[in-house]
C-alpha cells in the first residue's frame, strides 16, 4: 500500500473543492478467483461503513471492463473478472491499474492502485518450431549464429531466465541480452565443420524460465554445412533510430538498414529480415534493399517505440544482426472522453446557489497539449462548472431554480483537448427541477355571481368555481372548501354544497324567492402542499322568482260561513262602483302583475270589472226590469309564464231598500230553510241589527278613547312602534300588489245573522301574529276588507271615490272581522 497524498496537499484540496480525497495501494497476483479478497477498503481508509452506505460508495473505472467490485456491507474489495496480467499489461512491469472510489454528501474521492503480481503461467515459446542454418565448411571457430529468442509473457523470476543447447562436439552456447533486458543466445563455433564428415547436425535448444515450477520451451536446429563460404555480413551501425507518426498509412517509409559482406558472388549476396518482430504485421522490410516501412496500424496510445532486430544473411549462411528503435509520434486523433461520476437529478427548486448537480471526469488518452482539456457548458444557463482534482470537474448551481419558470435543463457539457485541430466532446445531462409548494392557488376572478332560479332541485348543480395553482403534482392538487359562515343565522352548508375535488356547487335544498333573495357565501380553495396554501373568493348566488303562487282574494271573501252581497240602487247611472275586487300575489315583478276579468255574470251587459284595478261598475243605466239578484264571477290573473289565477263569486242585489235586499239575500242562501218563517226572521233580523249596530258606536267610541291615550302614551315614552305587517302580503322589494301595510277600523252590518263584528284591542296590549300557512288568518285578513268595504257602501255617497282603501298611519290599532 502506498501513503496517503501529503496531509498540506489534502487540506488545500479540501479548502478548494470540498472534496476529500485518498490513496491507497494494494498487489495480488494475477488469475485470483472471482470473490477474491483484494483488501479492506473501509479498514484502510480509516472510513466506517455506515459512510460507505450513506455515501453510495461506488467504483469508477471510465473502462469497459471492471475488474473489481466494492462490497459496501463489509467494506472489502473483491475481484469481479479474472484479471490476466499479460492481458492488461504486456511485458510492461510493473502492472497496475487503478480506478477511484466515489461517495457523496459530502463529496470524496480515493484512488486505488491495484497492482498485478506475475505468475508462472506461460512457458518460453518460439516462434519456429524448427531453425535451419546453412554453415559453410569454411567457418572459422568463433563464428556466431544468432539462435531465434524464445519470448514468455511473464515478467520478473517467471520470465525467460537462460537456454539451454544440446550437448554437441561443434558449438557451444552464449547468452546474450538486449538493451531492453530480453535475452537471446548464439551459438559459438567450437570445432570446424567437416561437410564431408557430417553434412548435416540436429541440435535442440531450451529456453527455460526461473517459476516454480519452471516451464520451458524447445526449437529443433537443423544445420546444413555449405561449402566455401568464410564471410559473414556486416551492419554498419550497431543501433538505428527512426521515428513514425502513429496512424501513418501503409507503405509510410521509416528507415534503411544497411550490411556488407566480403565475399564476392552468390556468397556476397546478402538478404534481411526481422529476426524479432513484436507486432509483426506493424512493419515491413525489403529483403534485398533493407528498406523498413509500415504495414499496419501504428497507434500512439498503444505502443510508444517499437524495437525490432533485424538480420543480414548471405547466401553461404553467415549472418549478421543489428537493432532498429522506432519511435512513435502522437498526433490529437483522441477525443476526450467524459464519465459522470455523480449526477443528481432532481434537484429541489428551493436548492440555494452553489448547489453540487454533477461531478464529471474528463480523459484524453493522447498526450502532451494533444491531451490538455478545458470544460465549458452554455452560458446561458444558470450553471457553472469548475475544475477539482486533476481531471475532474464540478458542475454547480449559480442561481436559485424556479420550477414554474423552467422546469428541467438541458446541460451540455463540452470537453475539448489543445490539439491541433482541437477535438471535443458533449455529454448532455438533464436536470429536472423538483416541485416545492410556493404558489397558491388563484381563482380566474375575484368575484362570481350567479343566478338560481327558485323551486330549484335539491342536489342540483348551481355553479362551477375553478381555482389553478402553478405548482406541480400533490402541490397542485385543489380542494374546494366552503367557509364556515352563516345566512341569517344558519350554516351555509345547510344551503349550498360544494364538490371538494371539482369545484361544483350544489342546492342542498329548495330556495323560495319569497324567503330568500340573495345568498353571499366564501369559497376556499386550498392546495395539497406541505403546508398548504389557499386563497378565497365569494360567491353571490341571486335567486330569480318564479310563478309559484296564485293570486289570493281578499276581498270579496269566499267562505262557507259568510255570503257577502253587494247592493246596487236601481237609480244608479253608468259607471256606478259596485265594489272592488282585492287580490294580492307574493310573487314579485311581472308575476305579481295582476290583471281582472269577468268570466260570468247574470247580466253580462250591466257590469264590467276593471282590468288592472279590479273595480265592478255598472256599464248601463240599471232599471226595473234588472233581476235583483244578480251573480258575477271574476278571475284574477298574474302576468306570469304560465299565467296563474284565482276566481271569486260577487252576489250583486239591485234594489232601492234594505228589506228588499234582505229578502232577496235571504233567498240566496236560504230559499227553502226560511219560507215559511219569513216574517219571524225579518223582525229578528231587524232587532239583532239595530242591536249589533248600537253595540259597534259604543265599542268604536271606546276603542277611539283607549287608543288616544295610548297613543299618548307611547309618544311620551321611548318604546318603539311595532306595525303589523301581513305576512306573506307585505313586499319588502315594493313590486307586489300591496306596497304598504294597511290598519283599519271597520264594522260589519251585512248578513249580521249569520256574523259578528269584532274591533282589536289597542296596539299596545294586543299583537296580532299571524302563521302564513293558517287558513284563519287568511279568512280575518279577508273578513277584514269586507267589514272595510261594507262601512264604505254604507257611509259613502253614490258616485264617491272608489279607492276606498286608504293608507293610516302605522300605529294605529286593528280590527278584524269574524271568520
Amino acid at each position: 500500500k502506498s501513503s496517503p497524498l501529503p496531509c498540506h496537499l489534502l487540506i488545500f484540496l479540501l479548502y478548494l473543492n470540498h472534496i476529500v480525497s485518498g490513496q491507497i495501494r494494494y498487489s495480488i497476483p494475477e488469475e485470483m478467483k472471482t470473490g477474491s479478497l483484494i483488501g479492506n477498503v473501509a479498514h484502510d481508509l480509516g472510513l466506517d461503513l455506515k459512510r460507505l452506505r450513506a455515501g453510495r460508495a461506488r467504483i469508477v473505472t471510465g473502462e469497459s471492463i471492471q475488474y473489481t467490485e466494492l462490497k459496501t456491507d463489509k467494506g472489502i474489495l473483491v475481484v469481479s473478472e479474472r484479471i490476466d496480467r499479460e492481458q492488461l499489461c504486456g511485458d510492461v512491469t510493473p502492472c497496475s491499474f487503478s480506478f477511484e472510489m466515489i461517495l457523496e454528501t459530502p463529496i470524496e474521492l480515493h484512488r486505488v492502485v491495484v497492482e498485478i503480481l506475475d505468475v508462472n503461467d506461460h512457458a518460453p515459446t518460439f516462434q519456429n518450431s524448427d531453425v535451419k542454418f546453412e554453415i559453410s565448411e569454411s567457418a572459422t571457430i568463433g563464428a556466431r549464429f544468432i539462435l531465434e529468442s524464445a519470448e514468455d509473457p511473464d515478467v520478473g523470476v517467471n520470465d525467460l531466465q537462460k537456454y539451454v543447447l544440446t550437448p554437441n562436439d561443434n558449438f557451444v552456447l552464449k547468452q546474450l541480452a538486449n538493451p531492453d533486458g530480453s535475452k537471446y543466445a548464439e551459438m559459438i563455433l567450437l570445432k570446424p565443420l567437416d561437410r564431408e564428415e557430417h553434412p548435416r547436425l540436429s541440435l535442440k535448444l531450451i529456453a527455460v524460465d526461473g517459476g516454480n515450477p519452471q516451464r520451458s520451451g524447445t526449437v529443433n536446429i537443423e544445420i546444413t554445412v555449405l561449402d566455401v563460404n568464410d564471410n559473414a555480413p556486416v551492419f554498419n551501425q550497431s543501433v538505428y533510430r527512426a521515428t513514425v507518426m502513429e496512424n501513418a498509412p501503409k507503405g509510410t517509409y521509416i528507415t534503411t538498414v544497411n550490411a556488407s559482406d566480403a565475399d564476392s558472388g552468390s556468397n556476397g549476396q546478402i538478404t534481411y529480415s526481422f529476426s524479432k518482430l513484436k507486432g509483426i504485421d506493424i512493419f515491413t522490410i525489403d529483403m534485398s534493399t533493407g528498406s523498413i516501412s509500415v504495414s499496419g496500424q501504428i497507434d500512439y496510445e498503444k505502443d510508444k517505440k517499437y524495437e525490432v532486430r533485424v538480420e543480414a544473411k548471405d547466401q553461404g549462411g553467415l549472418t549478421d544482426s543489428s537493432k532498429v528503435v522506432i519511435e512513435v509520434l502522437d498526433i490529437n486523433d483522441n477525443a476526450p472522453v467524459i464519465n459522470v461520476m455523480s449526477f443528481s437529478s432532481p434537484v429541489s427548486e428551493d436548492a440555494p446557489p452553489g448547489t453540487t448537480v454533477a461531478v464529471i471526469n474528463v480523459k484524453d488518452a493522447d498526450s502532451e497539449r494533444n491531451g490538455q482539456i478545458t470544460c465549458s457548458i452554455d452560458d446561458n444557463l444558470p450553471f457553472k462548472i469548475k475544475s477539482s482534482l486533476s481531471s475532474y470537474y464540478t458542475l454547480i448551481s449559480d442561481i436559485g431554480f424556479d420550477r414554474e419558470t423552467t422546469p428541467e435543463y438541458n446541460i451540455t457539457i463540452t470537453a475539448t483537448d489543445s490539439g491541433s485541430p482541437p477535438l471535443s466532446s458533449a455529454r448532455t445531462l438533464h436536470l429536472r427541477i423538483s416541485d416545492v409548494n410556493d404558489n397558491a392557488p388563484l381563482f380566474d376572478k375575484g368575484t362570481y355571481s350567479a343566478y338560481v332560479t327558485e323551486n330549484n332541485s335539491p342536489g342540483m348543480s348551481i355553479f362551477t368555481v375553478s381555482a389553478r395553482d402553478s405548482d406541480w403534482n400533490q402541490n397542485a392538487r385543489i380542494s374546494y372548501l366552503l367557509e364556515d359562515t352563516q345566512i341569517s343565522g344558519t350554516p351555509v352548508s345547510s344551503y349550498i354544497s360544494i364538490n371538494s375535488e371539482t369545484g361544483v356547487l350544489h342546492a342542498v335544498r329548495s330556495f323560495d324567492y319569497e324567503q330568500i333573495k340573495q345568498l353571499t357565501l366564501v369559497v376556499k380553495a386550498q392546495d395539497g402542499g406541505s403546508p398548504p396554501l389557499s386563497s378565497n373568493v365569494s360567491v353571490n348566488f341571486f335567486i330569480q322568482d318564479q310563478n309559484d303562487n296564485a293570486p289570493q282574494v281578499l276581498y270579496p271573501v269566499q267562505t262557507s260561513s259568510s255570503l257577502v252581497t253587494e247592493m246596487v240602487p236601481r237609480s244608479a247611472d253608468v259607471g256606478y262602483i259596485v265594489t272592488k275586487v282585492v287580490a294580492v300575489d307574493v310573487d314579485s315583478g311581472q308575476n305579481a302583475w295582476l290583471s281582472y276579468k269577468l268570466q260570468k255574470a247574470t247580466d253580462r251587459a250591466l257590469f264590467e270589472v276593471g282590468l288592472q284595478n279590479g273595480e265592478i261598475r255598472t256599464i248601463r243605466q240599471v232599471n226595473d226590469k234588472d233581476a235583483v239578484k244578480q251573480r258575477l264571477t271574476v278571475v284574477v290573473e298574474d302576468n306570469g309564464q304560465p299565467a296563474r289565477s284565482a276566481t271569486v263569486n260577487v252576489n250583486v242585489a239591485v234594489a232601492d231598500s234594505f228589506p228588499e235586499v234582505l229578502s232577496e239575500f235571504t233567498d240566496f242562501t236560504h230559499d227553502k230553510e226560511y219560507n215559511d218563517n219569513l216574517t219571524f226572521y225579518l223582525v229578528l233580523a231587524l232587532a239583532v241589527v239595530s242591536f249589533l249596530f248600537i253595540t259597534c258606536l259604543v265599542v268604536i267610541i271606546s276603542v277611539k278613547i283607549y287608543r288616544w291615550r295610548q297613543s299618548r302614551i307611547l309618544y311620551h315614552s321611548n318604546l318603539p312602534v311595532i306595525p303589523y305587517y301581513p305576512p306573506r302580503y307585505a313586499d319588502t322589494l315594493g313590486t307586489g300588489t300591496l306596497q304598504h301595510v294597511y290598519n283599519y277600523e271597520v264594522c260589519r252590518t251585512t248578513d249580521s245573522r249569520k256574523s259578528d263584528c269584532q274591533f282589536a284591542r289597542p296596539c299596545s296590549q294586543n299583537v296580532l301574529i299571524m302563521d302564513p300557512s293558517s287558513t284563519g288568518t287568511m279568512q280575518r285578513m279577508q273578513s277584514l276588507f269586507v267589514t272595510l268595504l261594507r262601512i264604505h257602501l254604507v257611509s259613502a255617497p253614490p258616485f264617491a271615490d272608489s279607492y276606498f282603501i286608504q293608507r293610516l298611519p302605522r300605529s294605529h290599532a286593528l280590527c278584524s272581522s269574524l271568520p
